[in-house]
């Protein structure tokens, strides 16, 4: 349970309070937990402000977030066209909210209860390199002399699904309103990418992105963009040090442009059109003037902004295109030479034995995100042809052995490699393989490719310490089997050359562990036991191959 306290004010917003909470929790300590937001501090936060909070919600691990049901998300219903949904939560608000037993005493029904006080609360930049790395403002100006932090800020960025609501952009348009009056503009690259449709048309109207764009702005398309790595930049070099401010949600490296030495922190929009007047990381607009165009010395005012739009969202183009009423006829026609679309080939079913002798492909070390297992950026314009986006597997992950990323020995040859190509290999040879990972393995983006690349190059299990639930949940429904040790010492009994075995994996459907049975290349073995969090219901994806194939499978019968 999250109680919050006092009520958001001045510079502070919604995405401080996920920033706090992700510097208290890291980026594991959420993992197998349901985060509920409770006190009157929620009374505060719009709807789109509750959704950003629970959108990062996978940056602490997780299950999922939870706030009461209240008149802001009401309205929100039906501004958005919903009104029967308000309608009907707002008839069932008791049960949308937590009981009065609950809030009298919440250390009797929460595991764990942490309490943020809205009322000085300070805005956040968190980062580099990870979500979790929390810094409230005021003490930036230490932090970057300590850590050796590149000040000066090469480019701002808001917008993305966290942080691009009409309130966030509304927000930011008030800051550069008032920014013009003063005589200022940005000093540094300045991006904005609305993250919807509706979100865009509806800011095009009302203005605010003629002051953004006036500001110094650039409208990029509506879409994922540099949050995923799409973001072609030309004002830095590969391997250039430089610092990045975004609204988004994550900053591993090499993430937002592809460069490893960007250094990426994440805050709210409020601040990172603030941080785009100042210039650099340490700039506070709580305490700190800037120059204006006239030579003098002013000072930004906290930024406002309407919830939702006085004239209602324009809808846009919706993109939608209904499907057929009959599909039987529909026939799906792609060149086989295209290097950019490839039909799916169905998985194997499993052939109801145990797995035996298979080789560690990869043991990964420290931080394995789905960023490291299948990269974004320029990769992207292969994810519809799954053979060749496969091509990046693994190639951010650092190997045990040897502390280089992307590269693994061959045990057939015993020559060192690119993780795909030892992967094709042994797919070439009819052999299956293990991956072995670290802490919150697969922790990041819900990047179906990042389960289904080792699924296609013949990746069988991934065994880790422990998992990002969703990452967990799509490798299982890619026909693989994500495992975790019962005691995380026993990753450390992995060698290089070793064979493994899973044995008991028709035992799994009766939730029992599985054993680990483990061959060393000087002939002896030892045994672990691993655990697993298979439903009935899933395991069924396991043995059919893949969640697709039973669905397939269902739909013939």
């Amino acid at each position: 349970g999250v109680k919050l306290t006092g009520k958001l004010n001045g510079w502070t917003a919604p995405k401080d309070i996920i920033l706090k909470l992700a510097g208290i929790l890291t980026v594991k300590g959420g993992t197998g937990s349901i985060v509920e937001y409770f006190g009157e501090g929620t009374q505060s936060i719009s709807c789109t402000g509750k959704a950003t909070i629970c959108n990062m919600g996978a940056e602490v691990g997780a299950t999922t977030s939870l706030f009461p049901f209240d008149s802001r998300m009401a309205d929100y219903l039906k501004m958005t066209g919903r009104e029967d949904v308000a309608q009907l939560a707002t008839g069932l608000a008791d049960c949308l909210t937590a009981d009065k037993e609950t809030l009298s005493d919440p250390h009797k029904y929460y595991d764990t209860i942490i309490e943020i006080d809205l009322d000085t609360l300070e805005p956040h930049l968190n980062g580099p390199f990870t979500p979790d790395l929390a810094w409230p403002v005021s003490k930036m100006k230490e932090v970057v002399a300590e850590k050796d932090f590149v000040d000066e800020l090469s480019a701002t960025l808001v917008g993305s699904c966290t942080n691009s609501s009409y309130e966030d952009i509304d927000r930011a348009a008030s800051i550069a309103r008032q920014a013009l009056k003063k005589g200022l503009k940005a000093k540094t690259q300045f991006i904005i990418t609305p993250g919807s449709e509706m979100v865009y048309r509806t800011v095009q109207r009302d203005g605010q992105l003629d002051t953004l764009t006036e500001f110094g702005g650039v409208v990029f398309a509506n879409a994922c963009g540099p949050c995923i790595g799409m973001w072609k930049r030309m004002d830095i070099e590969e391997g250039e040090k430089n610092s990045i401010v975004t609204s988004f949600n994550r900053n591993f490296a090499k993430r937002n442009d592809g460069n490893p030495k960007t250094q990426a922190f994440v805050a709210s929009p409020e601040m990172v059109t603030a941080l785009a007047i100042g210039g650099k990381l340490t700039f506070n607009p709580m305490t700190d003037e800037v120059v204006n165009d006239k030579g003098e010395k002013v000072k930004l005012d906290a930024p406002s902004g309407k919830e939702l739009p006085p004239k209602g969202f324009e809808k846009g183009i919706t993109g939608f295109v209904a499907p057929a009423k009959d599909g039987a006829e529909v026939q799906v026609i792609v060149d086989p030479n295209s290097s950019r679309l490839q039909l799916l080939s169905p998985f194997a079913p499993w052939d109801g034995n145990d797995l035996t002798d298979l080789p560690l492909l990869l043991k990964a070390k420290g931080k394995c995100t789905t960023d490291h297992i299948s990269m974004a950026g320029p990769w992207l314009r292969f994810r519809g042809h799954l053979d060749n986006i496969s091509n990046n597997m693994f190639i951010g992950a650092i190997n045990a052995f040897t502390d280089k990323p992307g590269e693994v020995k061959n045990t057939f040859t015993g020559e060192y490699k690119s993780i795909p190509e030892v992967a094709r290999d042994y797919k070439a040879r009819g052999i299956n393989w293990i991956v072995v990972g670290d802490e919150n393995y697969g922790e990041g983006s819900s990047r179906e490719h990042a389960a289904m690349e080792p699924r296609f190059l013949g990746g069988r299990a991934v065994i880790a310490k422990s998992f990002a639930r969703i990452h967990e949940t799509n490798l299982k429904k890619q026909g693989m089997l994500p495992l975790t040790f019962a005691n995380p010492v026993d990753y450390d009994k992995l060698r290089e050359d070793d064979r493994l075995s899973l044995i008991g994996l028709s035992d799994i459907v009766c939730d029992k562990p599985v054993k680990l049975v483990i061959k060393h290349k000087d002939g002896t073995t030892e045994e672990c036991i691993l655990n697993h969090t298979f439903s009935p219901g899933q395991f069924e994806w396991f043995k059919a191959g893949s969640a697709l194939n039973l669905i397939a499978k269902s739909q013939k019968s």
